[in-house]
């Protein structure tokens, strides 16, 4: 029988999770004890939040999910396992449509999807975009054995990023064998299907002394859309309560029209249903883009995985490592159109009616004077509508803002297509009997292409409008289709559309490089009072960076109708030089109320240099330290302190200013609030607006222009966080288990933009006869052709929400997790519970900024939901050939942010309502309705049936109940988030689902 060294056995198991940073969290702090049972000495010791391989380090807490539990629960992609996890806020994900770039990410505490560092077997993988982010739809969902969330900063372990946290997925280590696996996924509804297959194989050959293993997968879903369910069929205004939608919608509407030919009588106006003439009024039918969207984003993809090791000596192994994946994600919006772009339109016009020609030649001069003058006489109107050629002296255009939505074309349609590859090689082995090394190095690229399809090009609608016969345009290049914008619905031909749309491309490419080593083990000395040796870690690693955007020339140049803006080349890259120690100190052990006493400390030097001038490159250091405590073996008491790190991503430095689109409900400057107040009609006026005061919109989307971009001058940000906790085991009850563990989060010099809500107060809360002058005032920038704050990109800067170092986020709570498991006689019974309580989660954008308070609130300011409370409650009941659980889950009930509603309140008062405060308050406000979400439970069944010892089948039912969301409406929130009159990635919208597997292992 081969016989193996303590290093032998410490590295027997397989190459991924050797260096030192796979997840191994024992009964006491797993969220499933029955599957986290400790490591015993034939498995890789490795411990969460350390480099040094110790079984009884637990300083760390970290909430563990396993094989066991997502097979139970059916989770499909990594995103799903996260998703059950108290504490993870949702992030950008498979319910994300508008706003979804074909990835999915985790956000730890609510601090950010770019402060935690995703893990597989303890390696850094190349991110998916600019904001150094991972892409959770890479990770091989088959092949993971256990998932280990760790809270809090990590930067002396793991490197720069990891402020709040990491996530490790750790897979299957030694697989010998096959197995099989089929699912799919259905809802109540008959929609959603959802279906995967994999396929892994595994040996171990030379007598143990290697090891391969191979798997294939593919997963494929279909969209779920918003119009399929009740509650999110029509768009719901959440100020009016009332069916609402988008102010750019069939017919056409347009601004600067006077119908009834008064003082004053400017104004947006829609086309009648009939398409003959302007309606008399500013009413319009808005559309309801609901139906289009959708709440389960189509995706498809096929991946691979291999891992292999091979002990070349008793001293030396080599092991390698790569993965490959292509997924594709489709998001679906409502169709394309003009979003109030400023255009002119000739008197001649073929398409124009009389009606709608004197509506414009009635235009007001001079509106504020209150005198009524026309634009043009009605002779000089009348005769302008017989002058087809622009050398013609009675030639006349009008210049006016445009809206219209192309139905006849149908939706936009962005393909996300993502090629990533990362592969690793490397060696370790023994120095002495207690000192290991191990060196490898690693390579990966990613490769994301979007294919955006369905838009109209905003210079085209331009120049189709600039027709005066209905076979030419007036510039008839690119076979220009004269637009008739002017008619009811179905206008437009699939001739005028075709001219008008265009796809285009944008490509995002990263890589990463990097090379590290290590020497861990211990001295092989100890202190008087201890039994273990004294134990260290050092090391180094390099890494490399490179990131670039690479958009065509259409991307770039904002022309796409409803894009969000433009998509800017980006390039840029950084290099980063590290070097780190670890050392834990046993002080006493088996003694008198002294069961185990340990102290462990590391410290990190990183220093990076950026790829640009001008750039100050960053040097920092990172440093932990922590201790346990077990005063008798059934309790240990520990805690952390640490100094964690984050430099600023390729995005924040090398990206150039430009205008996307944020959201915000209530303009302070629109309706007639600026016509009874001078110092706020001086603010508009500043900004851009004063030729249109008391004609400004509120987008009914509830979306603005913002304008944001790099800046080479970012520092890193740094973080403090600290830890304790107990871990309480008692003997006299076998099989339990109970862990509390308090948090407390700190991030200074915190790189971040102001909210929306943050922009608009700096400038408009306590008005005076200076503020027109004021940055905070002027920074802000409208649309020249109606004085909104929304319209097209290349005209209107909107916001201005700039990247510093001046933000601060802070976050504290308490994570608990109870677990007990027996044999009652006629089946095993497991019970778990892992549940968070959230402190605060507090963000201030800059000292002067307010000191915003998200935990358990929502609105555009709190863009995804964190609950006060959350916990998810598992029981299963194993019997011979048949297993049962019941998976309960609880989020608790949150409320319309009171910042956001002093915000509302105040630009009520300005718009003088009359009771925004009370029962009915006419849309001033939000809908009272909307202002809470309640609890929420959700339960999911499982039933798994060992068919044979090869054969497993589980059938499962989700949501259980069929609870359906609470609806607050679409317009209070972020969109990315506040979606189908919902908060989709928080709370179920698909309804009862049911999903079957069968599993085959020989």
């Amino acid at each position: 029988m081969k016989t193996f060294s303590k290093r032998a056995l410490l590295r027997a198991s397989a190459a991924p999770a050797i260096l030192g940073a796979s997840l191994i969290a024992s009964a006491a702090m797993a969220q499933d004890a029955p599957q986290a049972a400790e490591a015993d000495m034939g498995d890789t010791i490795v411990v969460t939040g350390s480099l040094i391989r110790n079984p009884n380090l637990q300083s760390n807490p970290v909430l563990t999910t396993t094989a066991d539990t997502i097979e139970l629960k059916q989770n499909n992609t990594a995103e799903d396992i996260l998703r059950e996890i108290p504490g993870i806020v949702p992030s950008i994900g498979s319910a994300v449509n508008n706003g979804n770039g074909g990835s999915s990410f985790v956000n730890l505490r609510g601090l950010g999807s770019n402060r935690n560092l995703v893990l597989i077997d303890g390696d850094r993988l190349v991110p998916a975009e600019l904001n150094g982010r991972f892409d959770l739809n890479n990770v091989p969902v088959a092949l993971v054995e256990r998932v280990g969330v760790l809270t809090g900063g990590a930067s002396t372990t793991y490197g720069a990023d990891a402020i709040s946290g990491v996530v490790n997925f750790v897979t299957k280590s030694d697989f010998s064998g096959l197995e099989a696996n089929i699912s799919n996924q259905i809802t109540e509804e008959g929609d959603g299907n959802y279906f995967r297959a994999d396929l892994t194989l595994g040996a171990n050959f030379d007598d143990g002394r290697g090891n391969v293993v191979f798997a294939v997968g593919y997963q494929q879903s279909d969209p779920v859309y918003q119009g399929g369910r009740d509650f999110s069929f029509d768009n719901i205004d959440s100020y009016s309560g009332l069916a609402g939608g988008s102010g750019t919608s069939t017919p056409s509407r347009f601004t600067n029209v006077n119908v009834t030919g008064t003082d004053n009588g400017n104004g947006t106006r829609q086309i009648t249903a009939d398409g003959t003439a302007f309606r008399s009024t500013s009413a319009f039918d808005a559309f309801n883009f609901n139906p289009y969207n959708i709440f389960q984003t189509p995706f498809e993809r096929f991946n691979m995985f291999g891992a292999a090791r091979y002990e070349v000596s008793d001293a030396v192994e080599v092991y390698s490592r790569g993965i490959f994946s292509k997924n594709t994600v489709n998001t679906i919006i409502a169709p394309s159109g003009a979003f109030g772009i400023a255009v002119d339109v000739p008197l001649s016009n073929p398409y124009l009616t009389a009606a709608q020609r004197n509506a414009f030649c009635a235009r007001d001069t001079n509106p504020a004077a209150g005198v009524y003058t026309p634009l043009f006489t009605q002779a000089q109107c009348d005769a302008a509508a017989l002058a087809t050629d622009p050398n013609d002296p009675n030639y006349q255009t009008v210049s006016t803002a445009f809206s219209r939505r192309s139905v006849e074309l149908g939706p936009r349609v962005s393909d996300f297509t993502t090629t990533f590859f990362d592969y690793k090689i490397g060696a370790r082995g023994g120095i002495t009997d207690t000192i290991d090394w191990d060196v490898s190095g690693a390579y990966g690229e990613s490769e994301n292409i979007q294919t955006q399809q369905g838009y109209w090009l905003n210079s085209r609608v331009r120049q189709a409008l600039l027709a005066t016969n209905t076979e030419t345009c007036l510039d008839d290049s690119n076979g220009c289709v004269p637009l008739n914008a002017f008619g009811g619905n179905g206008s437009i031909t699939d001739s005028m559309n075709a001219f008008l749309n265009a796809d285009s491309q944008i490509a995002t490419k990263t890589s990463l490089a990097q090379v590290k080593g290590l020497i861990n083990g211990d001295f092989g000395w100890t202190v008087p009072w201890a039994t273990d040796a004294v134990a260290f870690a050092l090391g180094g690693e390099y890494r490399k960076y490179t990131a670039s955007q690479e958009s065509d020339l259409l991307s770039q140049s904002g022309d796409l109708g409803g894009a969000g803006g433009a998509a800017p080349n980006i390039t840029g890259g950084y290099d980063v030089y590290e070097a780190y120690g670890e050392l834990v100190l046993p002080i006493v052990q088996d003694r008198p109320f002294f069961e185990e006493l340990l102290v462990q400390g590391g410290a990190r030097y990183s220093k990076c240099s950026i790829d640009a001038a001008g750039s100050p490159g960053c040097e920092t250091w990172t440093w932990n330290v922590g201790g346990m405590w077990s005063p008798v073996s059934a309790l240990k008491i520990r805690g952390n302190y640490a100094r964690a790190v984050r430099a600023p991503n390729i995005a924040e430095l090398f990206a150039p200013n430009n205008t996307g689109l944020t959201n915000l409900a209530v303009d302070p400057c629109a309706g007639d609030a600026p016509l009874n107040n001078a110092n706020l009609a001086a603010v508009c006026t500043a900004q851009g607006g004063g030729a249109f005061l008391g004609l400004i919109e509120n987008d009914p989307a509830g979306q603005v222009n913002a304008t944001s971009g790099g800046n080479l001058a970012l520092s890193p940000e740094k973080s403090n966080s600290w830890k304790i906790g107990a871990v309480f085991q008692p003997d006299f009850l076998p099989g339990f288990s109970a862990t509390v563990d308090y948090y407390n989060i700190k991030v200074t010099g915190a790189i971040t933009t102001p909210t929306p809500g943050d922009a608009i107060s700096a400038c408009f809360d306590n008005l005076s006869a200076s503020s027109a002058t004021s940055d905070a005032c002027t920074s802000i920038q409208r649309n020249p052709a109606t004085g909104n704050l929304f319209g097209e990109s290349t005209t209107t800067p909107g916001l201005f929400l700039g990247l510093s170092n001046l933000g601060t986020l802070k976050t504290d709570g308490v994570d608990f997790s109870v677990n007990y498991g027996r044999d009652i006689g006629f089946a095993n019974l497991s019970l778990s519970l892992t549940g968070n309580w959230t402190g605060s989660s507090k963000f201030q954008a800059s000292p002067s900024s307010l000191n915003r308070e998200c935990t358990g609130f929502y609105s555009v300011n709190c863009a995804s939901i964190q609950p006060e409370w959350q916990f998810s409650q598992r029981t299963t009941l194993a019997f011979e050939t048949f297993d049962i659980s019941l998976l309960w889950r609880y989020i608790d009930s949150v409320s319309y942010e009171p910042a956001a509603y002093e915000d509302d309140l105040a630009a009520a008062i300005g718009f003088g309502c009359e009771d925004p405060e009370g029962a009915d308050p006419d849309g001033c406000m939000v809908d009272p309705e909307f202002r809470k979400i309640p609890a929420e439970h959700y339960f999911d069944l499982t039933g798994r049936f060992h068919v044979s010892d090869n054969i497993t089948l589980t059938l499962t039912a989700q949501n259980m109940f069929n609870n359906k969301p609470k609806v607050v409406g679409s317009t209070l929130g972020s969109t990315a988030y506040n979606s189908g009159n919902v908060y989709p990635s928080t709370y179920d919208a698909l309804g009862r689902r049911y999903a079957a597997a069968v599993k085959f292992r020989f």
